[in-house]
């Protein structure tokens, strides 16, 4: 009867030997500890108009939502939320999950029908490789950020529905993806572009609407795009954006939607102010960007592999699993968290500290931090 456990505390050990061991760190609500590895990009999560808003509903609506968003779980805040959500991106309508993981793999599912051919960049996240999983369909992973590639991958299935999975700013390095090159691509051969704008919206574009506006693809009949209300906007939740045909077949269909306990109105409350704090937010998005700078420059110095940030999120190479797992121990040890990105998490099998802005953090603290990063590094 032991004989499963044995061999889960088998492969616990082979994890341990490679260096891949994962621990909970739970913090306290006073955690004096510097946030380089949280999302809250734009110091939303605490901020006082976002707190007040959340408490007020919190006491209106209770601490749930009570059930799913088809039997008791919708509220008037999940129907303001969702039209914000869509006036912003300049979709024809949004709709709200639980999380942005839940949104992704209903999205994906909702884009299959027979024959689909999903072409999923090698970099997409977790969520996304799922929904492709999930659906059933064929995938083909194409090189990361490469429209030939997923041209000749189109044009290898001429006559069969298709859908090329992009995120727009990538979570493992922070770098971004081409999208009008890769709409165009898409356009060409008669394919969608699903875009997880998770890591731009609040953080790229004009009023932080995101990078698919930017791109200038708002709107776009064949574009849908999902995103998380945990990132920029400091709270928790994802939405599918897009035209209002996939919005209904979302509510009438979708799974993850249906079957799923609604977000809590206090959240979703929460997160209304969060959007109305980031389209005002230029100042927020000035100093973001001004900080991803000052990280390149410090620990490039150094002499560290930084990459190139396009929003948020900066990544740190480590020689290996191991050092990547030590060096964010040494760093929390001296009142600095990071992220430890090891495989299976990172897609090229690199190992890497993941930095994240939070302007939130007091600049002279986010400026030892980087020191500590410094002198830390393996």
């Amino acid at each position: 009867m032991a004989s499963w456990l044995e061999a889960l505390d088998r492969r616990a050990q082979l994890r341990a030997k490679a260096g891949l061991t994962r621990r909970l760190r739970p913090r306290a609500a006073t955690d004096p500890v510097a946030d380089l590895a949280g999302n809250d990009y734009l110091g939303l999560a605490h901020h006082p108009a976002v707190t007040a808003a959340a408490t007020e509903a919190l006491h209106r609506y209770g601490l749930g939502a009570t059930g799913s968003r088809l039997v008791r779980g919708s509220t008037d805040l999940h129907t303001t939320l969702e039209r914000t959500l869509a006036d912003w991106l300049g979709a024809a309508g949004a709709l709200v999950y639980s999380s942005g993981y839940l949104a992704n793999l209903g999205a994906v599912r909702a884009l299959v029908r027979p024959r689909t051919l999903l072409v999923s960049d090698a970099h997409n996240h977790a969520s996304l490789i799922d929904g492709c999983r999930l659906s059933g369909a064929q995938t083909v992973v194409t090189p990361h950020a490469d429209p030939a590639a997923v041209e000749a991958a189109l044009a290898a299935a001429p006559g069969r529905p298709a859908v090329v999975v992009t995120e727009s700013v990538f979570s493992v390095d922070g770098d971004l993806a081409p999208l009008a090159e890769l709409h165009r691509v898409a356009r060409r051969h008669g394919a969608l572009l699903l875009v997880d704008d998770a890591h731009a919206l609040g953080v790229r574009g004009p009023g932080g609407a995101g990078a698919v506006v930017e791109a200038g693809l708002a709107g776009a009949p064949d574009v849908v795009v999902t995103a998380t209300l945990s990132k920029a906007l400091g709270g928790l939740g994802g939405l599918v954006a897009g035209p209002a045909e996939l919005i209904r077949h979302l509510v009438e269909t979708g799974r993850t939607f249906i079957y799923d306990t609604a977000l809590p109105p206090a959240v979703a409350a929460g997160v209304l102010a969060a959007a109305d704090l980031a389209r005002d937010g230029e100042a927020l998005r000035t100093e973001l960007v001004g900080r991803a700078d000052a990280v390149v420059r410090h620990l490039g110095r150094a002499g560290l592999d930084v990459s190139a940030p396009a929003a948020g999120v900066i990544s740190v190479t480590a020689p290996g699993p191991e050092a990547a797992a030590a060096w964010a121990a040494d760093c929390l040890d001296r009142g600095v968290a990071v992220g430890c990105f090891r495989p299976p998490s990172t897609p090229d099998n690199r190992s890497r500290l993941r930095l994240t802005i939070n302007v939130g953090v007091p600049r002279d603290e986010f400026d030892r931090a980087l020191d500590v990063i410094v002198e830390t590094a393996p």
